[in-house]
């Protein structure tokens, strides 16, 4: 997804950078080195460690964060392309009225053992159960493929989803909040 802040005939060397972005509804400006990682902001700057740093090449999910309405591994999000953008971390995402079932039905299902997977996938199922009301197997198996468990065998972390989305669902039709 194309950074439409970024202004190529701005662009200087330079050793550091920054940069400012929302970050959980808050805005923030951060100066780092230009290598830096969304992930190295956010766990050795800003010190947001819910997010975790696993493979390091975008396949394990432990970063999971929801940048611009979709969700993408930090670890893969280079500092210089982050100018404007829109970031949800778990420690945002559970803080929110809405993310409780999920977190509730992760903890009733003993969908966490290691508990090292848990953020990411919590953070896919929030962005999954956000866009879909009664989300399919077909749907979940999707949303949550890019989240490694090798603790799991996932079954459990499918029936939480699942769960989340009847208690979401029942809170709706109630017309309580989440």
């Amino acid at each position: 997804m194309p950074n439409k802040n970024f202004n190529s005939e701005n662009l200087e060397l330079k050793d550091t950078l920054e940069i400012n972005f929302t970050l959980n509804s808050v805005k923030r400006s951060v100066k780092v080195p230009c290598t830096y990682t969304l992930l190295d902001i956010l766990r050795y700057e800003l010190k947001f460690t819910g997010t975790k740093e696993g493979c390091g090449m975008g396949e394990c999910g432990a970063c999971t964060v929801i940048m611009d309405g979709g969700v993408t591994p930090a670890c893969l999000v280079l500092a210089t392309t982050l100018e404007g953008r829109d970031i949800w971390t778990i420690e945002g995402i559970s803080a929110k009225d809405d993310a409780k079932p999920i977190i509730d039905a992760f903890v009733a299902r003993t969908a966490t053992q290691c508990g090292f997977c848990t953020p990411g996938m919590v953070v896919a199922s929030y962005h999954l159960l956000s866009k879909y009301v009664s989300p399919t197997d077909d749907q979940i198996l999707e949303a949550l493929s890019g989240n490694l468990c090798r603790c799991t065998g996932y079954v459990k972390i499918i029936e939480a989803v699942k769960a989340a989305a009847r208690d979401l669902n029942t809170v709706k039709k109630e017309g309580r909040d989440a």
